[in-house]
This record gives C-alpha cells, structure tokens and sequence, in this order.
C-alpha cells in the first residue's frame, strides 16, 4: 500500500528527476549553511515568543548546528521512508520546546530565499528552483504532521476528561473560575489525592509558559519544581494533602517553567478535603517574587551607592589638599637635599617611596571622585562589535604578558545600542582587566568576550575559567570591597553605576573553572 509520504510526493509531483535536480546543488550550497544557520536563529532572537523557547546561548548553538545537519539532508538527493520519519520528528521537537506553529513557516522562507539565491547565482534553471521549492514544501507538510499528531492527542485527552467530569463538575467549576481563581493575580493550582494537578489558573499558565489542558492530572512536584527543591518541597506538600498541620504552611521555593528558566515563588498551602462533587484537597497558591526581589536588590545597591558616595565625596576633598601639600614639600625636600650635596642613597629610596605612595593615594582620591559624582551619560549609537574589539586591542599587550588569550565571540550581524562609548568601554575594560588578572598568577589562561542580540536587549559577557570568587555570595558590587591585595575596591562599584545609568543590568555567576559577568543594555534610546 501507498504510504502517507508517498502520497505526499506523488501530489506535490516530486519525483527522482527532482531530487537529481536538488542533489546536484548540494556541492556549492553546503559552504553557505553555516552563514544560513547562523542568519536563521539571528532572525529568531528579533521575536519574543520565538526566543522566549529557548533556555539559553548553549541550546542555540546546539540548534545551530542540527540545523546545518539538516540542510545537509535536504540536499543529499534522498528521500526515503527514512527521511520522512526523521522530518516529522523535527516537527515533535518544536511541539516539545513550544514554538508557536505560525514560526516555522515564516522562518523557513529565509531558508527558501537563501537557497533560491544561491541556485540562481549558480547558474540553476528554473527546473531545479521548483523542484527545490516542491522540496521545502514536502519538508512543511512532514513537520507539520507533529503538530497534528500533538494536536490530536491533546483534544482525546481533553475530550475524555471533559466527557467524564462535564455533568458532575461543569457548574461548580466555571463558578469558581470566574469569580476567584481566574481573577486573581496570584498563581492558584489545585492538587488530588495523589498530588497530580487538577486545578490551573490564568496566571499559572502565564507565569510557567503550561496552558492548563496540558498540566491537568500532571503531578505538580515533578512537572513545576526544580529538582534541587524536590526532597524538601515534596515532604511537605505530601504531609499537607494527607490534612497535617503544618508549622510554616508559606514557604518560598524554585519553580522551573516550560522554557526551562526558574522563577522565586512564595507558596501557600491550603488544605481542604474533598467532598462528592470535587476531587482537590490541597489549593497550592503562589506569588512570583523573583521581579521585586530584582528591584529590592537594585534599590538597596543604589542606596549604599549613594551613601557611599557621599561619604567618598567628603574624604576626596578633605584628603586632596593635603597631599597637595605633601607632594610640594617631598619635591623642595628632594631638590634641596640634591642642591646641598647630602642626600644618602637612603634618603633618596625613602623620597621615591614617599612620593609614589603620595601618587598613589592621589589615584584612590580620583577614583573616589569618579564614584561620587559621575559625570553625566553622553548618548550616540554604539556599535557593539567595534566597541567590544577596541577593548580587547587595548588589553592585548597586559594579556600576552599574563599569557592569557581573549577571544572575541561577537554576532555576524551589527548590532547597535544607545549609550556613552567611552563608559560602556570603561565597563569592558574593567572586566576584562579583572579576569586577566584573575589568570596572570596560575599560568595563563582564557578569557572569552561575548556579545549577542536578544529582542529588546543585548547581552555582553566576559567569561573566564579562572579560580572564581572566594564565594558565591561575595558583595563584588559593593564600595571598597576588594579580593585584590592592593585593590580599592572601586572598580566593579563604577562599573555597576555605569551599567545602571544605561538602564541596564549587570550579573555574575562563578564557580572554579568558570566565572561569568553579564551586562544586558537595552537596545532603545535611554
């Protein structure tokens, strides 16, 4: 009997003299699919819900690179049962990951486009355009039989569920959705007996990316909470639905969304046991705190900024004047001692060391001022890609000299923001300066200079695989904290008024072998 991929070929008229005519492509379009990957996943990260599927910069380039493996596939000239079963699995995975159906035919245009251009440029007849065309649609059509099947498998389920529970439950449970649950702006989730999933508000689907037919009779431990939680939260959750009284019923906990992020989640359990005609006996009710916690934070680092600053502005110029002072008598002191003939070799290392000391302290006074009253932001288009490279020409000669190599991983594309150049550049040196140092005394080292475009932001990171910080919770960010010995503990504390005055963020994670800063800018007018 016909297969449904070969009936599939037999209607688009695609046959073995089609598949010659793309096979024969193969041997100038495979240089260009690296460049096409690239373009196709650059396109993505302009569209929110696009982007939002993805867990980070590390699935991407694995993304990358299977779709490389793909346009290979594409062009090999054969089109079997083989190829029909691996195609229709890309379409599961997209189901899997979440990508809006309505993506995958409009990204795979640019697809069409490319290959198009490049056949013409090639010499290719119209023959070969078609067949390729024809192609690209079969490939659709395959994918698309994922979505169908998920589809399918949602509204059985979704039917079975209904038919069983709509003469007993619809009433009470449109009631309660209306009037409470589905207005309420905290997450509301309702458990069975069993812990598996039975109630899921709006603003549960909104915060973890599930819709609510997907999650009913899910078990909530398993499915929502990050695995570093389980034990704990699992404990309790279960002493809650067998009706114990617990002695702290709000607990904060990490909750892992659809997309793989985790959110801060403050929960309350409500236990309440189940009668006829409703089988929830736990209400779990949460309230996602992890944005205020973001803005508390930022609140309380600008308040020590600024307290700190204050105090820096005050010592800088009592101290100013009378280094001034020191300096002048240390200069007629070291002249009149040459002038009278009697300065020992002592006298003189004890002037030198005085006076560097002096410059020294004059430095700390001027970085104290640089912290206590910035100067105000001035704001033009920034080219990342030339601003990141002029930092790292900058650093190259300290680099070779510490034997560490820096490394530019820079987008394809130009990407542009808003901000003052000679800032931002004073914020990349300072990283890169960091990390350097945080190498020159192992043996050298790697540091990597990293810049990308995410829809409304772009991230800049510096990353190292030196030793880490002393610990996980070290105040970096704060005033006159410093793990240098010689340090003044000004340099991040500048650099996190520099980023915040562009609106922006800065992070880091560090462990041995890995420490990572992330500066995200937006990319609009400030």
């Amino acid at each position: 009997m016909e297969t449904r991929f070969q009936e599939m070929k037999r209607y688009a008229r695609f046959g073995q003299d089609d598949a010659k005519l793309v096979a024969r492509t193969k041997a100038y379009c495979a240089p260009h699919f690296t460049r096409i990957a690239q373009e196709f996943y650059d396109r993505i990260r302009e569209h929110e819900d696009a982007h939002a599927v993805f867990t980070g910069e590390e699935q991407i380039l694995r993304l990358q690179r299977s779709l490389v493996r793909w346009l290979d596939r594409l062009l090999a000239g054969t089109y079997d049962e083989s190829y029909f079963g691996e195609t229709i699995q890309i379409g599961r995975v997209h189901v899997k990951v979440g990508l809006p159906q309505h993506y995958m035919f409009t990204a795979m245009t640019l697809i069409r486009s490319e290959l198009d251009r490049i056949i013409v440029a090639n010499g290719g007849d119209a023959a070969t355009r078609d067949a390729l065309s024809r192609l690209i649609d079969l490939e659709l059509g395959v994918m698309i039989e994922g979505y169908r099947e998920h589809l399918s498998a949602r509204i059985h389920a979704k039917s079975e569920h209904a038919n069983q529970e709509l003469t007993r439950t619809l009433a009470r449970t449109e009631h309660r959705y209306i009037s409470a649950v589905e207005l309420a702006g905290v997450l509301i989730i309702g458990l069975d007996t069993t812990g598996a999933i039975r109630l899921f508000n709006r603003e549960a689907e909104r915060v973890t990316g599930y819709e609510r037919d997907e999650m009913t009779g899910q078990p909530f431990i398993a499915t929502l909470m990050a695995e570093d939680v389980v034990p704990t939260d699992g404990t309790r959750v279960a002493r809650a639905l067998a009706g114990e009284s617990l002695d702290t019923p709000v607990f904060e906990s990490v909750l892992r969304t659809r997309a793989g992020n985790l959110r801060d989640v403050r929960w309350q359990l409500a236990y309440a046991p189940a009668d006829e005609e409703d089988e929830v006996v736990l209400f779990v009710m949460g309230q996602d705190v992890t944005d205020a916690r973001a803005v508390e934070e930022l609140a309380r680092q600008h308040e020590k900024l600024a307290a700190v600053g204050t105090l820096a502005a005050g010592l800088a110029h009592e101290i100013r004047n009378p280094l001034n002072g020191a300096q002048l008598h240390v200069s007629f002191l070291e002249r009149a001692l040459k002038k009278a003939g009697a300065a020992t070799p002592e006298m003189n290392e004890a002037i030198v060391v005085v006076g560097e000391e002096i410059k020294r302290l004059a430095l700390l006074v001027s970085e104290f001022l640089d912290f206590a009253r910035p100067k105000p932001l001035k704001v033009d288009p920034v080219v990342v890609q030339a601003l990141c490279h002029r930092a790292v020409v900058l650093l190259a000669e300290q680099a070779a000299a510490a034997r560490v190599q820096i490394t530019e991983d820079l987008p394809a594309q130009e990407l542009v923001i808003h901000g003052d150049s000679s800032k931002l550049e004073q914020v990349l040196l300072n990283l890169l300066q960091n990390g350097v140092e945080a190498l020159a005394g192992g043996g050298g080292g790697h540091v990597v200079l990293r810049a990308r475009r995410q829809p409304r932001v772009a991230v800049i990171e510096v990353e190292d695989d030196g030793p880490g910080l002393p610990r996980a919770d070290a105040p970096i960010f704060d005033a006159f904290f410093s793990t240098k010995a010689n340090g003044t503990g000004l340099g991040l504390a500048i650099v996190h008024r520099i980023v915040t005055d562009h609106n922006g963020t800065i992070t880091v994670e560090s462990r041995p072998g890995r420490t990572r800063f992330r500066v995200t800018v937006p990319l609009g007018n400030q």
